[in-house]
């Protein structure tokens, strides 16, 4: 999958250093990924929320951080919407972030 864009990545685990490991794992695994539909995400992250829009929550580092992505399978994109804390998620509309 091309993940777009590593920076919203990147500039939380900067702010939040002891997160880096948790989200590069995720973009490793989701980089070499082949997802053509949610059920294949489902397979490999079985607590992901698929909401309208495309969007997808990924529960990361024991369901402390969010990431909200949109998936465009045909295409083989990820763009990254949002990352956070729980707490920030909670403030925040996924689906249409």
């Amino acid at each position: 999958m091309h993940i777009i864009s590593q920076k919203k990545l990147r500039d939380y685990w900067h702010k939040h250093p002891e997160t880096e490991f948790e989200i590069r794992r995720w973009y490793l695994f989701a980089r070499k990924a082949n997802w053509q539909t949610s059920i294949d995400v489902k397979r490999v992250f079985s607590s992901a929320n698929f909401l309208q829009n495309n969007r997808v929550v990924f529960n990361l580092s024991g369901n402390k951080l969010r990431l909200v992505v949109k998936m465009i399978y045909e295409k083989q994109r990820i763009y990254i919407r949002f990352m956070g804390s729980h707490t920030e998620y909670d403030l925040i509309s996924a689906e249409s972030v």
